[in-house]
């Protein structure tokens, strides 16, 4: 078997030219620096191996962000449907403001649109723990998969009866 690839945290520091930031000791200073780098145009004294591992970091962000809202929704609609004697307009409103996120994070990024399904998977696994545990029961009185389709994500009503 191959030895895993090095990280970032295992390589050794990269030579630092004088005056300049290190990623690992600043990175928003370190950011600046870049960007007046490449708005001068002295494309080679970029650290570009550094620009490709924030510029991923910053595309797994927007997955996370997206991911994180479907959690929180699912997590909501889990309790909506399990415990409706308990229901708040503190839930409702909270699937409406994860609703809103979704929106607004594949507006910002279609290209996440192509992974709303895996998104669904991975949120769904935490809610339903996260559910378990705010209700005081276990993840297995609980659906396994996602009982809910992308319609009822978005769509489906969870209105609080007093609001109605």
């Amino acid at each position: 078997m191959a030895p895993p690839a090095p990280t970032r945290e295992d390589a050794p520091p990269a030579p630092r030219a004088e005056g300049r930031t290190r990623c690992a000791d600043d990175l928003y200073t370190w950011v600046q620096e870049q960007v007046a780098l490449l708005r001068a145009g002295r494309v080679e004294a970029l650290d570009l191996d550094n620009i490709a591992e924030e510029l991923s970091d910053v595309g797994s962000e927007q997955y996370d962000k997206l991911e994180s809202a479907i959690d929180v929704l699912l997590a909501h609609a889990l309790k909506w449907d399990h415990q409706p004697e308990r229901r708040t307009r503190s839930w409702s409103l909270t699937i409406a403001e994860q609703r809103v996120r979704i929106d607004r994070q594949l507006r910002r990024n279609p290209g996440l649109k192509s992974r709303v399904s895996e998104a669904i998977e991975d949120g769904f696994r935490l809610a339903r723990l996260r559910a378990a545990r705010e209700m005081r029961r276990s993840p297995k009185t609980l659906p396994a998969e996602c009982p809910y389709s992308w319609d009822d994500i978005l769509n489906r009503p969870f209105e609080y009866e007093a609001d109605r």
